[in-house]
């Protein structure tokens, strides 16, 4: 058999998985650990599959450093029902929670939590066009938790160094698109969430990091699968789990600590990163990054052409160059570069080559 074509894929997510992931799940496909029976086949109570479950946990701990005093849930719903499952767990009935609002993600957080209580912005940074992160925050002494998105994923934002909320204020974060990218100080944070599919798996599994404490501001009159407390509880096994995504995002993170750990995971990421802001930088304003030098995401870099047309010629000429998924989101438009974990220094060099070879022919 013929190895299979692959492309480089710069798909903002679902997102490209590392290709020893893929053929170590190709060769277990049919026969999982000797049971005959595929992963997705086996029951999740059987001690096969908490060995899946448990691994992964196992690895994440300690490519995070997570400590000790921290659960680990693969949930599902994707970071979209965290927008409402945080709020209901973790602030009372009555208090109030702070907002960072630096792109489409945080303002969508931020508006399923004000459905569900009293919710302030402590920054917004919509009327800059979500191009900056906010130089000050307007925080709540009496907050429930702050509340941000480290990388807005449609807006290429990315906070460097993360808010520092005020005493005894819980610090709460989306991390969904720069999850397990670089190294994260667990222990300034509270709670931490990630949808899967950026950088750790496949979609169909959010994993939630929550603090010990944090568990116990659950109210007892929440349905059992929005209850943060009884799902730690339960190990994520209170029902029958994403056990594929569980699976394959296990599998994620053992590659990552292959490379050498989250160290080494992003220094590759920068160095993408840092050939497509070249680029960028070097076209002498052909291509217009998005957003602000300080702020820009090493995972998704948006930037506009001089004219939609070009840019439809872009997306047209990239794509028949096996260069997939660079077309920006409707509303940020242009093209979108994800640099998600799995795609390696040749996808970049491949994409900043063709951005060269498209500006002599079209500039």
């Amino acid at each position: 058999m013929s190895d299979p074509k692959r492309v480089y894929n710069f798909n903002p997510g679902p997102a490209a998985l590392p290709l020893e992931v893929l053929q170590q799940a190709q060769a277990e496909m049919l026969d999982f650990k000797g049971t005959g029976m595929s992963v997705m086949e086996i029951s999740h109570r059987s001690k096969e599959f908490e060995g899946v479950i448990q691994t992964a946990e196992a690895d994440l701990r300690e490519l995070l450093g997570i400590p000790a005093n921290y659960k680990v849930m693969f949930l599902q719903g994707g970071a979209s029902l965290q927008f409402a499952m945080l709020p209901m767990n973790l602030r009372a009935s009555g208090s109030s929670a702070d907002y960072v609002v630096t792109g489409t993600w945080s303002k969508t957080a931020f508006k399923e939590a004000q459905k569900l209580g009293t919710t302030r912005a402590a920054a917004n940074t919509e009327a800059d066009g979500f191009k900056i992160l906010p130089a000050k925050l307007d925080l709540d002494p009496k907050a429930a938790y702050l509340h941000f998105t480290s990388n807005e994923t449609i807006h290429g934002v990315e906070f460097v160094n993360e808010p520092t909320p005020l005493a005894g204020v819980p610090l709460v974060c989306d991390a969904s698109s720069d999850f397990i990218s670089r190294p994260v100080d667990i222990s300034k944070y509270a709670l931490i969430y990630a949808g899967a599919q950026k950088n750790a798996g496949p979609a169909g599994v959010v994993v939630v990091i929550a603090r010990d404490d944090m568990l116990e501001r659950t109210p007892a009159n929440l349905p059992v699968m929005l209850d943060y407390k009884a799902l730690a509880a339960s190990g994520s096994l209170h029902n029958t789990p994403p056990c594929w995504s569980i699976y394959i995002t296990g599998l994620v993170f053992k590659w990552a600590k292959g490379l050498g750990g989250l160290e080494a995971v992003a220094k590759r990421n920068r160095a993408k990163a840092d050939l497509v802001y070249k680029a960028i930088d070097e076209s002498g304003g052909f291509y217009r990054g998005h957003a602000a030098p300080e702020a820009r995401s090493v995972m998704n870099i948006p930037f506009r052409l001089p004219s939609e047309e070009l840019e439809e010629t872009f997306a047209k000429e990239a794509k028949s160059n096996d260069l997939i998924g660079l077309k920006g989101h409707r509303s940020v438009g242009g093209m979108r570069a994800s640099l998600y974990n799995a795609l390696d220094v040749k996808a970049a060099e491949s994409l900043t080559q063709f951005m060269r070879e498209f500006q002599k022919k079209h500039g």
